[in-house]
């Protein structure tokens, strides 16, 4: 199976109850070769019109501090989130719908095999680093698990809310650019 092939199957979703309120299925974006595989917690009202993760104002905020270390949806990420279709009201997903989703992220991380997952916001962080995790406490730290490294961080939309934030997120970035010339082929 490819991402393609995984992507169709994604779009006909239908294993819990976001399904019925959904405009798209956002399954994900990015270069297929992605060394790094940035995870959110799920769509928001833009990325449900559009079928696109981080198109709004907090995407746009993720692709500047993309930007600034060298990092691009286009050539070197991919984006995806925990659940594909968007929470009412942009709630947190709930326990049921985030277990039903969560084999498309795996099936994803499969066909990326990504060396660095980057948490986005406390959500995707409890989800894959630990259910207890604090990002607020544990941001910019990695974890090994399994041999793919893991980082968490705030969450864009977070940062609109909390700009004081900002200065320890691009840090944040910083560390992940030197981790990856660390532990990827490629030279960013």
């Amino acid at each position: 199976m490819d991402l393609q092939t995984l992507q169709s199957e994604c779009l006909a979703c239908r294993r819990c109850s976001l399904c019925e309120s959904r405009t798209n299925v956002v399954f994900g974006q990015g270069a297929p070769d992605a060394e790094v595989l940035f995870v959110g917690e799920g769509p928001g009202a833009n990325e449900d019109a559009q079928g696109l993760p981080f198109v709004g104002r907090s995407g746009q905020l993720l692709d500047h501090y993309l930007e600034a270390v060298d990092l691009s949806r286009s050539k070197n990420v991919y984006i995806a989130n925990i659940v594909k279709c968007r929470p009412p009201k942009n709630r947190d997903p709930l326990p049921e719908e985030s277990a039903a989703c969560l084999p498309w992220l795996r099936q994803q991380f499969q066909l990326l095999r990504p060396k660095i997952i980057v948490c986005l916001g406390r959500i995707a962080a409890q989800q894959l680093i630990e259910p207890g995790f604090s990002v607020t406490r544990d941001h910019g730290k990695f974890f090994n698990k399994h041999g793919t490294l893991f980082m968490a961080t705030y969450h864009p939309a977070a940062l609109l809310r909390y700009p004081v934030n900002k200065p320890a997120v691009f840090g944040d970035f910083v560390a992940l650019r030197e981790k990856i010339s660390q532990v990827c082929e490629h030279t960013y």
